[in-house]
């Protein structure tokens, strides 16, 4: 009785371990997610941002993969995370000289001219792919020849190295602003302005700048500096076209200069991190709505496709391009002493010049009719006495040097001689 009985509990712990390991294998499967995605309906491709981690595949995996595909996986970390990629093993791209037909392309950030990190085809997968920053951009490319079987790649999150010892970020604050009108200033002195973070905290704000139905927004940075330059991971400020979205991201700026920018959508984010260590980091940036010529109704033309908002012509701000809203502007330059000058003021000037103009002409006219004396000195009355004796010609000395002609020569001769 005993020994059935304990036959019985044996079986019963046989058949519990072969469900645990099932069960783990379940839990496991339902953690790492199918990210393959269909977007738009019809094409495969999309912007992965699961923090547990998970795997895409080719169209049709593990049959062949339509011909005439591209597809584009862009896989999002958290802050001060990296993405470590793994391809497996059952894995077949059609095979070609440097890859040039059917191929994996995979690029280290968000971005089609983010740096490449390989392209692959072939039998054989490839080997491990790490990013080194938050972003990994994969693009999957068929032509209209030779499908074969495609490939499946799991990813997962790892810390990012640059950051051993910092532990992991902490939630970050809520900092959002909401910005709209002809004009306005976007600056990191709101954070602390409106209390939306300590100073030792790390931030990731942003801005949205709406402008009206059809109308564009012009950003010019008065002020910028980062306060670690040129380490994007560690702060930046970043303009968005459209959303915050990373895919809309028109520019970046983590070094020591930032240029203006023109969107092209009636929505514009200006986004700023900065990890604890870099909340020194600063900037202010001057935006103006405008519309795309022919300008109708208040508006003023800036002369580079833009009509701004009347009001702001000659307000002490260049909102255009060029500074044309500002020249011809008296509140521009510095107040003159003609600019303090009344009508009674400038009528008493204007009387004193002419009263000085008249007298100059009278005074001119004078000069002019005035008999001048003529100083003429005869040859009659020349007296050779007045000049210096040292200009009289010294011709006597010749006579006086001449040697005695001799008594042979008549007077004759001499004179024939001389």
């Amino acid at each position: 009785m005993v020994h059935k009985l304990l036959l019985h509990i044996a079986l019963a712990a046989s058949l519990l371990s072969r469900e645990l390991p099932g069960a783990s294998a379940t839990k496991t499967k339902t953690q790492v997610k199918n990210n393959s995605g269909v977007t738009p309906a019809g094409q495969c491709g999309t912007w992965i941002k699961e923090p547990e981690g998970g795997y895409f595949t080719s169209p049709n995996y593990p049959e062949k993969y339509p011909p005439e595909r591209e597809c584009v996986y862009i896989i999002e970390a958290s802050p001060r995370q990296c993405i470590d990629l793994f391809f497996d093993e059952k894995y077949s791209i059609e095979p070609s000289w440097e890859c040039k037909f059917d191929h994996i392309e995979v690029r280290d950030g968000p971005f089609v001219f983010s740096p490449i990190l390989g392209r692959f085809c072939g039998p054989e997968s490839p080997s491990y792919v790490r990013s080194s920053g938050r972003y990994l951009y994969i693009k999957f490319v068929a032509d209209g020849e030779l499908e074969a079987m495609g490939f499946s790649a799991h990813y997962n999150f790892t810390q990012d190295p640059e950051f051993t010892g910092a532990g992991e970020l902490p939630a970050l604050p809520f900092c959002e602003f909401e910005m709209s009108g002809p004009e306005g200033f976007v600056e990191s002195g709101q954070i602390a302005g409106e209390s939306r973070a300590l100073q030792t905290e790390a931030v990731d704000c942003r801005w949205f700048i709406k402008a009206p139905p059809r109308a564009r927004i012009y950003l010019r940075f008065l002020e910028y500096e980062m306060h670690n330059s040129n380490e994007c991971k560690r702060n930046f400020v970043a303009i968005y076209d459209g959303s915050s979205s990373v895919e809309h991201l028109k520019n970046k700026f983590c070094s020591t200069v930032a240029n203006d920018v023109m969107l092209v959508s009636s929505v514009g984010v200006v986004r700023l991190w900065a990890d604890e260590g870099s909340r020194k980091s600063k900037f202010r940036i001057l935006f103006t709505t405008f519309h795309e010529p022919p300008c109708e109704g208040e508006t003023f033309f800036c002369h580079s496709n833009m009509c701004i908002n009347q009001t702001l012509v000659c307000n002490g701000i260049q909102n255009c391009v060029f500074p044309w809203d500002e020249n011809h502007c008296k509140e521009k330059r510095q107040a003159s002493i003609l600019d303090t000058l009344d009508g009674t003021n400038m009528a008493i000037i204007g009387v004193t010049c002419g009263l000085v103009l008249i007298l100059l002409i009278i005074s001119v006219i004078i000069q002019v009719k005035q008999p001048r004396k003529k100083y003429i000195i005869r040859r009659d009355d020349f007296d050779p006495a007045l000049l210096h004796p040292g200009f009289e010609p010294p011709h006597y000395e010749l006579c006086t040097l001449r040697r005695t002609p001799s008594g042979d020569l008549n007077d004759a001769a001499m004179a024939e001689g001389l």
